[in-house]
């Protein structure tokens, strides 16, 4: 394939950027690799391959081209710029009507390339949180998402994107683009590799304000939630995929669903090695089990993250793989439970003073249990998470950001205990909830 023609002050810019990252390349290769795997991987690896992306000319329109994040509305806090509704899905509007629930879920840019499975998954409505932290990451969003939009029709259709921009943003490194050919020069079957290609365009300087500041996790699932259309919601992390069919069959279940009171619908999730392919029933996922090949989500690393959804009776319920239907009530409410669950949006919003890790997801679930909602446990609709997970010593700066939200997270108690006149400290009274960390 003959080379690629380039404007010059592109590649030159280009070239210094390398150069740059390649210098002090053995001084944060560690780091990365602790704080952030997956950006320490497109750090480390050669460049060779990304020439088949480039191309002269290039006549896609881009994703966001009309969007100014210079100007957008605030989070509570004054502390993140948001921009609703930055790109629409074509078919957005027609399927949040014909559906009663949409799948809101949110990512940083690197683990974008997990979408593509999500909604292959997922055929219907998507409410898609981005956080970008620079405007490096912003072109790597831009050039992604156009690439998934014109390899995946159901991304093009049905995805909706809202974007979460950092106060620092304008001061970190600004990149010149560069036209990649996104029609003949990549293959729509590996989104990995591209976006890994893509990810090579940021600088140093972003991916240190990266490992130094935490992930606004709660920020992000407000933002994807309040993008739903529909009556429910189901929330979900961009790495949890959906089971199949599942759109259809919790249509079916919900437009019947008959709720006494604050309900919450629960779906098992489940972590499947990468030797296996994603089941395509229940059925199937039970004899990935029996292999050894999948079990619940969290069992060997956090077993109260997921301990009360009972996988036990899950399991042994009725394995019709055609008909949601209840199998059976969560009965045995842990402290720190964080299930991925369907609702009404008038669920508890998540608290944004929860940034990085620890009491993100389950100081929410806990608001909701504390106010009386009751959690509903379906079959045969379950979610997936690749890997079977080890346990391992946290990182320092993973525990760190764990002791600030703790502390956080004592206030907030008192705080619920006030709103709900209901003393949440009821529920650390045993032996199993007097666990600090998550």
């Amino acid at each position: 394939m003959a080379a690629p023609v380039y404007q010059l002050g592109a590649i030159c810019l280009f070239a210094r950027k390398i150069h740059a990252i390649q210098e002090n390349r053995q001084d944060i290769t560690k780091t990365l690799i602790q704080q952030h795997s997956d950006i320490a991987f497109s750090l480390i690896q050669p460049l060779a391959g990304l020439d088949s992306l480039l191309a002269p000319n290039n006549t896609a329109p881009l994703a966001f081209d009309n969007v100014d994040l210079s100007y957008g509305r605030w989070d509570s806090q004054h502390l993140y710029k948001i921009k609703d509704f930055a790109l629409l899905g074509e078919q957005y509007t027609e399927s949040s009507e014909s559906s009663l629930v949409c799948l809101a879920t949110q990512t940083s840019v690197e683990r974008l390339n997990s979408l593509p499975q999500v909604a292959t998954n997922w055929q219907g409505p998507m409410s898609v949180a981005v956080f970008s932290a620079s405007h490096e990451e912003f072109v790597v969003l831009q050039y992604f998402v156009t690439y998934m939009r014109l390899c995946f029709p159901n991304i093009r259709e049905n995805a909706t994107f809202h974007l979460l921009t950092p106060p620092d943003y304008d001061k970190l490194p600004r990149l010149v683009s560069i036209s990649f050919n996104l029609r003949g020069k990549f293959d729509c079957q590996y989104p990995d590799r591209t976006l890994k290609a893509l990810l090579k365009l940021r600088s140093l300087k972003s991916l240190q304000w990266r490992q130094r500041n935490p992930y606004p996790q709660n920020h992000m699932r407000n933002l994807a939630r309040k993008g739903c259309q529909t009556k429910y919601t189901f929330l979900t992390d961009i790495d949890i995929v959906p089971s199949t069919n599942s759109v259809h069959q919790l249509n079916q279940f919900l437009k019947t669903a008959n709720c006494s009171k604050n309900c919450a619908y629960v779906i098992p999730t489940f972590e499947i090695d990468v030797r296996a392919s994603f089941p395509r029933s229940k059925y199937g996922l039970q004899r990935l089990m029996k292999k050894g090949l999948a079990r619940p989500f969290h069992e060997k690393v956090f077993i109260y993250n997921q301990y009360a959804t009972n996988f036990s009776k899950w399991l042994s319920s009725n394995t019709n793989d055609t008909e949601v239907s209840i199998s059976h009530v969560v009965t045995n409410f842990e402290f720190l439970y964080e299930p991925f669950y369907i609702a009404i949006d008038s669920a508890p919003a998540h608290d944004e003073r929860f940034t990085g890790y620890g009491f993100t997801r389950n100081s929410q679930v806990y608001e909701m249990h504390i106010a009386g909602y009751q959690f509903y446990v379906l079959t045969p609709v379950f979610t997936g998470h690749w890997g079977l997970q080890r346990k391992q010593a946290r990182p320092a700066w993973r525990e760190q950001q764990n002791n600030v939200n703790r502390r956080k997270f004592d206030v907030f108690k008192s705080e619920i205990f006030l709103r709900y006149k209901n003393d949440p400290r009821l529920l650390l009274q045993s032996k199993k909830n007097q666990i600090l960390i998550k």
